[in-house]
């Protein structure tokens, strides 16, 4: 199953983004453990930021990195949906996210009732420092996002997260 295959299940492109090329790989870890779509983390494995590089040849090139919870707080009442966790932004192609410029702290998900969506969107900048905090997390809207700064999205990933006493799988729509 490809990386667009799995966004499609999940229903990230529908809720969160519309249907999208990939064009530059990405590649996130925590704690050494590399994120693979769909994988499914415990809070406590996702305290920290994770390491994020992406891959590419284009130096001139600028990214900003969003993950955003569709979820919250709650999968059934998402009255926070596209919840904020992170933006980073300024990121070169060819590097990792450690050369970007943070504008929203790392916040770790805490997911109080059932199994939450933890979105990665990668997108491409049409220059450096074109790009500002949002006042709020709660209620960012990545498709909103995009079109206020003229950004493409160039990749995006997903993993699913519960609280740590939670377990069982994420259930998908009838269609």
């Amino acid at each position: 199953m490809s990386a667009i295959d799995s966004l499609v299940l999940a229903y990230v492109i529908q809720d969160v983004l519309d249907p999208f090329t990939p064009t530059v790989p990405l590649r996130i870890a925590y704690t050494n453990m590399l994120l693979l779509a769909g994988a499914e983390l415990k809070p406590s494995a996702i305290v920290t930021k994770p390491r994020v590089n992406l891959d590419g040849n284009d130096m001139r090139a600028f990214y900003t990195l969003v993950p955003v919870d569709p979820d919250a707080p709650s999968p059934s009442h998402p009255s926070l949906r596209e919840y904020l966790h992170w933006m980073v932004t300024n990121i070169p192609e060819t590097t990792n996210i450690s050369l970007g410029h943070e504008l929203l702290f790392y916040e770790t998900p805490e997911p109080r009732s059932g199994i939450h969506r933890m979105v990665f969107v990668l997108f491409r900048q049409l220059g450096r420092g074109t790009i500002f905090a949002p006042e709020m997390r709660c209620n960012f809207n990545c498709r909103s996002f995009a079109r206020q700064y003229h950004l493409n999205i160039a990749t995006a990933t997903y993993f699913n997260c519960q609280k740590e006493a939670g377990s069982g799988g994420r259930r998908f729509r009838d269609e």
